[in-house]
């Protein structure tokens, strides 16, 4: 999947495939997380985001299922 980087502390890439609703997010850390059923107008939320960080926080992490990749 194609990621686009962030300018973010937290996060380094986020990539999304519209065909199966899946967010992928590469950390900073190098962790890579896929994030499920997630509709493409948080993805534009994410990379429009004044913190990518913290939009994650808030709309991302407890809200939609998830599956460490790496």
């Amino acid at each position: 999947m194609k990621r686009t980087s962030l300018e973010s502390s937290a996060i380094a890439s986020a990539g999304y495939d519209p065909a199966t609703a899946i967010l992928e997010l590469e950390f900073t850390s190098g962790e890579v997380y896929r994030y499920f059923a997630v509709p493409g107008s948080v993805h534009r939320g994410l990379l429009d985001a004044e913190s990518a960080g913290r939009y994650f926080r808030d709309r991302i992490r407890d809200t939609y299922p998830s599956q460490h990749v790496r």
